[in-house]
């Protein structure tokens, strides 16, 4: 007689805990996934209004570059195929200051010869930039195992992958965004390095971001965030997984200091030898296993928002005619000034989603603007009741509606409201800390958060999240799920460097 299989009970279905729930079946694992909304995905997210299509999510997709770690990890869940059709975008972002503008385009040699056009005096700086921006195309997520199961090889080998990234580091790594803009002259290239990402960041973070994008590691797939999510959901059920949607988890069963399983919202327990938790990292803490749990880093990270801040955004989706919007990518200008809680707003980002056809109807396409919100906007939105919460979104609708059309005059009579959603939504919707579709934020006096998924106390427990290593995101999410599942592997002594079992 067969053994039966253990199980692992997963809480959330969005990147991270599809993720853990395929690498866990590839793995030999019985694997039930407990999602409390109707669908999976969490924040990689799109929803339909009106016979329009709003993505919530991908910017673009850090690992897609074919022969990757993190693209091996992407096609072994099946968010993307060893053939996936990508959307082609040239352009990284535009920034806009009056009239005058910068574009990044993912060709630095016409990045490098448009900005030295625009301004001759920031020739040294412009070069140094985009000298280093080559330089961090060798960057990957660590991807084929936790950092902290790497052994001597390991490190050599990701050294050797990644030998220019200590040039980056070190001319990059000790600023952050607002030092970079300074060490120009031209206030559009200010604008340019200092405006699309929140201005604390450090600077190599932007510097690997537009690399990504560069050297063709960081394309959009098509059909954007939730088709993949489907593609993931899919793989997970083909594999025998079992998804319920709709089902909301009530707390996290311990006795002594092992997991037994879940406890839903129903009263029901469901019962597990080991338990990764999916969710948002806040939720686990303070209502799945209660604070006593939390060690000393992540109550360092949550007591501090100076010095591990968040962000989120306020945005707005549009139906507009594709004839009348001949923008590429995202551009971010600048406007009147206004304001949302108690910060003043200079500049607003819009994208358009023109290189999907099956988002909007023919002739039209789908604009979608990004207004950077942070910890203290979260708290803003937080405060109004319904009906205040209702009137200050049309409230902002109407001014940003009208800072678009300033902007390009040529949408007048052809822009119609779609729909809005702020930091709160994702509170709401995914339990999201703060609001934030991102981990914290790394500032340039600080260390990158990161800790290793494990639970202080309870043996059996892991957490897949974005949250466990900055900057977060749909890479960390969906690598975070693979680590889980090979940290039971060693708990089990079946974890052999990953090559005992299908985890690539």
């Amino acid at each position: 007689m067969k053994d039966e299989k253990k199980k692992i009970v997963i809480i959330g279905a969005g990147i991270a805990g599809l993720s853990a729930g395929i690498y866990g079946l590839l793995a030999g694992y019985e694997v039930s996934i407990y999602e409390k909304n109707q669908v999976a995905g969490g924040e990689c997210m799109g929803w339909n209004r009106r016979g329009y299509h709003i993505d919530n999510c991908i910017h673009w997709l850090t690992g897609t570059k074919k022969g990757t770690e993190l693209r091996k990890v992407w096609e072994t869940v099946g968010a993307l195929s060893p053939d996936q059709e990508f959307a082609g975008t040239e352009v990284f972002y535009t920034s806009c200051v009056g009239n005058q503008r910068a574009t990044l385009w993912n060709d630095l040699e016409r990045t490098e010869k448009e900005l030295l056009e625009l301004s001759p005096e920031d020739e040294a700086e412009i070069r140094k930039f985009i000298t280093h921006v080559r330089y961090a195309q060798s960057c990957e997520v660590p991807s084929s195992k936790p950092m902290d199961m790497m052994g001597i090889r390991d490190y050599i080998e990701m050294g050797r992958s990644m030998a220019d990234m200590p040039k980056v580091m070190k001319e990059y790594g000790k600023i952050d965004l607002e030092d970079l803009a300074e060490k120009f002259k031209h206030p559009v290239l200010k604008k340019l390095v200092s405006g699309y990402m929140p201005k604390e960041y450090t600077a190599y973070s932007f510097i690997v971001s537009y690399a990504t994008m560069a050297s063709g590691n960081g394309e959009i797939p098509a059909g954007g965030s939730l088709a993949m999510v489907n593609r993931m959901v899919k793989r997970f059920r083909e594999l025998g997984g079992t998804l319920f949607c709709g089902t909301s988890v009530n707390r996290i069963l311990i006795q002594g200091k092992k997991t037994y399983g879940i406890a839903l919202e129903n009263g029901e327990q469901i019962t597990a030898d080991y338990v990764i938790c999916a969710a948002d990292a806040r939720v686990l803490f303070t209502q799945l296993i209660g604070e006593k749990y939390m060690n000393k880093r992540w109550r360092e990270v949550y007591s501090d928002t100076r010095r591990y801040p968040l962000f989120s955004g306020f945005q707005i989706a549009y139906s507009i005619s594709k004839e009348r919007y001949h923008e590429n990518g995202n551009v971010l200008f600048d406007c009147e000034p206004f304001m949302i809680g108690g910060r003043s707003v200079e500049n607003v980002c819009v994208k358009s989603f023109a290189y999907e056809k099956a988002f909007a109807p023919e002739s039209k396409t789908v604009l979608q603007t990004n207004v950077l919100q942070y910890d203290e906007d979260y708290f803003f939105w937080e405060s109004l009741d319904k009906e205040e919460y209702r009137r200050k979104k049309e409230e902002l609708i109407g001014i940003i509606t009208d800072r678009i059309l300033t902007r390009f005059p040529e949408l007048e009579g052809d822009i119609e409201f779609l729909d809005c959603w702020t930091p709160l939504t994702y509170h709401r919707y995914c339990n999201a800390y703060h609001g934030a579709y991102m981990s914290f934020v790394t500032k340039k006096d600080e260390k990158p958060f990161r800790v290793k998924g494990t639970v202080k106390g309870i043996s059996n427990l892991y957490l897949a999240s974005q949250w466990i290593m900055a900057p977060g995101g749909l890479p960390v999410a969906v690598v975070a799920g693979k680590f889980a599942v090979q940290r039971i592997l060693k708990k089990e002594g079946r974890f052999q460097n990953g090559n005992s079992l299908p985890l690539s």
